[in-house]
């Protein structure tokens, strides 16, 4: 769907698409209560299960055709992630099992093909060859590991976790928050380096305050599923260092900038960015009660994104970014293979969460 709201049903079906649909409306309706939302959820998975998973060689494709015919076979460890994420949330809704054991498989299969000696790859064939991972890389380099891939099987993991309680699936969490806590997060810039090569070594100087900050909340939600306290203490701190990193450095006052390369600044506000921001720093208020400033800057995000982010035109979303002006940018669309209420949806249902008044 572009900027005007014209729908294109002919388009590319990205998977990450459909499995952040299939997870949205799978948390909706339990968050809220509401059934009506069961089929919208149950016509994602049935996609997913038909048309997205490769019955051949295992795990999901990059994309399809808008008629569900294999498009780009890439076999992506990120896209595998966000397919366990979102089966293990439908297995919550539903109770079926076919799901569960869906999101296990994939689990396997990331486990046994994407991973090395010292942790998660990025891109292969649809056979699983080593590929290119143009994909996950920006900014001019071509990245063998990075900080994205890593956070997202984290999440993906942590709900299969929440959902089957599977020791395996523990142990693996546990390795991950190893190499983010020692790889990933750099003490002395306070941030989470973001393209490596396969030795972890940083090949930008980059700070990308969004997935900073979603990071901080994100990591300590699925940390808590682990029961461990010493664990749990680590990385919580880790975690109230980047949040506390993010206010001081890319926080304005009423909105968070993008990223800042080699020193530069982008002042674009995305609204992705805009909707972690407000849950890290909700979350870091929470651990820390005195930390008011987090609370005020919450509020002030809220305000923010109510006004400037939300599309108020009639069938309306978030626009995906403002200029720097405050102006919406108007070559970008509502909806396209990375947009979707994942990162909106989420964060309004998180705040729902952890209201013990609102929660249902």
């Amino acid at each position: 769907m572009d900027f005007d709201h014209r729908l294109d049903k002919g388009a590319e079906k990205g998977c990450i698409l459909n499995s952040r649909i299939l997870w949205f409306f799978s948390k909706a309706a339990r968050a809220l209560g509401d059934d009506s939302l069961i089929p919208y959820a149950r016509h994602a998975y049935e996609f997913l299960r038909e048309r997205g998973l490769d019955r051949e060689w295992g795990g999901v494709y990059w994309s399809l055709t808008y008629d569900g015919k294999p498009l780009d076979e890439t076999k992506h460890t990120y896209n595998q992630a966000f397919a366990i994420y979102a089966l293990s949330a439908y297995y919550r809704l539903t109770g079926e099992e076919e799901a569960l054991a869906l999101a296990r498989e994939l689990f396997d299969l990331i486990e046994r093909r994407c991973t090395d000696e010292g942790g998660y790859l990025e891109a292969f064939t649809r056979d699983f060859r080593p590929a290119g991972n143009e994909k996950l890389s920006e900014n001019g380099v071509l990245a063998e590991r990075t900080m994205n891939t890593l956070l997202h099987v984290f999440e993906g993991y942590s709900g299969l976790y929440q959902a089957g309680g599977d020791p395996a699936v523990a142990g693996a969490m546990e390795r991950i928050l190893h190499i983010y806590a020692k790889r990933v997060y750099n003490p002395d810039k306070r941030r989470q380096e973001v393209f490596f090569d396969r030795a972890y070594h940083s090949l930008i100087d980059l700070t990308s305050y969004g997935h900073d900050i979603e990071s901080s909340w994100l990591i300590d939600w699925g940390c808590g599923f682990l029961e461990k306290p010493g664990l749990t203490a680590e990385i919580a701190a880790v975690n109230s260092q980047l949040a506390d990193s993010v206010l001081k450095t890319a926080f304005d006052g009423r909105s968070l900038a993008n990223e800042c390369e080699r020193g530069v600044v982008d002042g674009h506000r995305v609204w992705w960015v805009q909707a972690e921001a407000l849950l890290g720093f909700v979350n870091e208020f929470s651990k820390h009660p005195d930390r008011t400033d987090c609370r005020d800057a919450a509020a002030a995000l809220w305000r923010f994104i109510t006004e400037k982010v939300e599309d108020h035109r009639p069938g309306g979303e978030w626009f995906w970014r403002l200029e720097e002006t405050g102006a919406p940018d108007s070559s970008k669309p509502t909806v396209e293979p990375w947009k979707c209420p994942y990162h909106n949806g989420r964060m309004c249902m998180e705040l729902i969460r952890r209201d013990p008044d609102v929660y249902v």
